[in-house]
């Protein structure tokens, strides 16, 4: 039924109500006969009665209230209603009749009145009849265990506009039995049709025991119906009772990378950070944000945030503050390629332990931009390892890229020099230089993930580069816990590699994305192809190919051993490398191509 339709018929019916509690009140005043001189003053005042009880129902808003969802403000915003409009048409009665209406009659008419215009709005909401604005978007749960119950319980009393329709479960006994009045419409392979049949515009997996590989298969099987999908986070909102629609999430890419989360046991590790003081360089970013997250849980004596940026190191730091407000934070706004100031810094503080995060991560942009990137990634790292050197630093944990293999990209050769250069330094250094390299992580900022997901908010084309080009992908914290436990496996000069599993294809990823947010690639958005960038590569690799792999404690760490690298020559490379960004004699790309025979220039 549309609005104005449901409008009209609750007018009517009110109207109806007024009429007939007025009569019936004046039939039993007067023992049912109603004399000739009453029967003019009831007509004028069942329309007087009329008019005040439509004004103030229209004034409390209860032609505008959504009835399926009524509480108990309705029930007292009717209550005022009516008594106003009975206390209205008695007194204007009082001014405009000739004889007084009995007050025996106003009474019964308003005690009628307030009986049947709050009983009919409860039976409307108690059978479910609705506007079409009040219509919700039918929705199917997967799962009718304990999540999948509470959470239809939810649906029944929210107001988010979700119509449930029945459940899918793979449990044979439940089929056809009835959960709060809804069906167990069959297992999951049943999920296509099912959609179809019933118009489902919502999906709700409700089974937060599951494990990655079963969330997989069951989000593959969903994504291709086209409908919107949404999912119960965590199995510790169920022990807790805290599953409600708010803690519901929609579906996203990392649910469909197959494999269950990497685990580490960090607390029997992690004594290399407890009570020490514990620097993080970029601590804005996206990776050096989370380390200082994680780190703050194993109560460091003093956590250092180091960022350029003021604003995303303020957010971190009120982030700390709120969720850890025992722990001593320290914020440091300084560039690395500043030398003095972060010698200054680590005169101040005295860091045992050093994450430096801090580095220009954007491929094309430091393609255009390469002087950037050396002076970043090179001079920076240079300065804050020189510091770490000079003041005893205990463990200093580079955090490179897999674009630092055989790099294409300015970007992954002054990530690889970098790597070389903390490795020469281990070798004369008390402190334990390690470096750990890793691919894409989901959700950073500037990766392809935020980036697809605000293209398809827009309508569209979603921008893939090629249609082979591959990466791998890990979340945020997985890959922070695996930096953490590498950091604890250090002897001095390692790269550690992190295992990424199996590698995605962009493609992919971006129809996933685009079906996950309920529109089909290609027919309501756009899939386009710019071309591969400057500095990218088809396929990233995570060793050279003089790295020989060990294993270590952890199935997804393994040490990549490279040959020795002279410091002495390295550290000539880099002071020329110095000379002829100051003097712009020859291209910086021809030096680093030098000092990085890897280094691979993409026309």
């Amino acid at each position: 039924m549309n609005t104005r339709k449901t409008l009209a018929m609750l007018i009517i019916i009110d109207m109806v109500v007024v009429w007939f509690s007025i009569i019936t009140s004046y039939w039993f005043r007067f023992d049912k006969g109603i004399s000739s001189g009453y029967l003019l003053q009831m007509l004028l005042f069942a329309v007087i009665s009329t008019i005040s009880l439509g004004a103030c129902l229209y004034y409390f808003r209860l032609y505008r209230r959504a009835w399926k969802y009524a509480s108990i403000e309705e029930i007292l915003a009717i209550f005022k209603a009516v008594i106003l409009a009975s206390v209205i048409s008695y007194l204007f009665s009082l001014f405009v009749f000739p004889e007084r209406v009995p007050l025996s009659i106003a009474v019964r008419s308003m005690q009628t009145i307030l009986l049947l215009v709050g009983g009919i709005r409860f039976v409307w909401r108690v059978t479910g009849i609705r506007s079409e604005g009040e219509m919700g978007s039918n929705t199917l749960i997967v799962g009718a265990g304990d999540c999948g119950t509470l959470v239809s319980r939810e649906l029944r009393n929210s107001s988010l506009g979700l119509q449930l329709v029945g459940f899918i479960d793979d449990d044979l006994n439940k089929l056809k039995l009835q959960i709060h009045g809804h069906p167990v419409l069959g297992t999951r392979e049943r999920i296509p049709s099912i959609v179809k049949e019933k118009q489902i515009k919502e999906i709700i997996i409700a089974i937060p025991s599951a494990s990655k590989k079963e969330i997989s298969d069951i989000v593959e099987i969903c994504k291709n119906t086209g409908v919107k999908l949404k999912m119960i986070p965590r199995l510790n909102d169920l022990i807790s009772g805290k599953v409600s629609l708010s803690k519901i999430r929609d579906v996203s890419v990392e649910d469909l990378l197959g494999r269950d989360p990497i685990t580490t046991d960090l607390d029997g590790i992690m004594n290399y950070v407890q009570h020490k003081r514990v620097l993080v360089t970029g601590a804005g970013g996206s990776i050096g944000s989370e380390l200082c997250r994680q780190l703050a849980k194993f109560r460091p004596r003093k956590l250092l945030l180091l960022g350029h940026g003021e604003n995303s190191i303020f957010n971190i730091e009120m982030e700390l503050r709120k969720t850890f407000p025992e722990l001593e934070l320290e914020t440091l706004i300084a560039d690395i390629q500043d030398r003095e100031r972060m010698k200054n810094v680590f005169d101040d503080h005295h860091p045992q332990v050093v994450f430096h995060a801090a580095a220009h991560k954007h491929v094309p942009l430091m393609e255009r931009n390469p002087t950037e990137a050396v002076k970043n990634n090179v001079f920076g790292t240079q300065n804050v390892a020189d510091c770490a050197d000079l003041y005893g630093v205990e463990r200093f944990v580079l955090i490179s890229s897999d674009k630092a293999v055989n790099p294409t990209s300015v970007m992954g050769a002054t990530k690889r020099i970098a790597e070389m250069y903390i490795q020469t330094m281990n070798a004369s250094s008390s402190t334990k230089f390690v470096a750990v390299r890793f691919g894409n992580v989901l959700g950073s900022r500037g990766s392809v993930i935020p980036f697809f997901k605000q293209q398809i908010a827009d309508g569209g084309p979603v921008t893939v580069t090629h249609p082979e080009m591959v990466r791998y992908f890990m979340t945020i914290p997985e890959a922070v816990q695996l930096v953490l436990q590498a950091g604890s496996f250090a002897e001095g000069g390692e790269i550690f590699v992190l295992d990424m599993g199996s590698p995605v294809k962009i493609l992919n990823l971006a129809e996933d994305l685009i079906k996950l947010s309920g529109y089909e690639p290609y027919e309501d958005i756009e899939i386009k192809f710019s071309g591969i960038r400057e500095g990218e590569k088809l396929y990233e690799e995570l060793l050279t190919d003089e790295e020989n792999v060990t294993a270590t404690q952890h199935n997804r760490i393994f040490i990549g051993k490279p040959s020795d690298l002279n410091r002495h020559h390295l550290e000539l490379e880099i002071l020329r490398l110095q000379r002829v960004m100051a003097d712009g004699s020859s291209s910086i790309k021809e030096i680093i191509d030098q000092i990085v025979p890897m280094y691979e220039v993409v026309s």
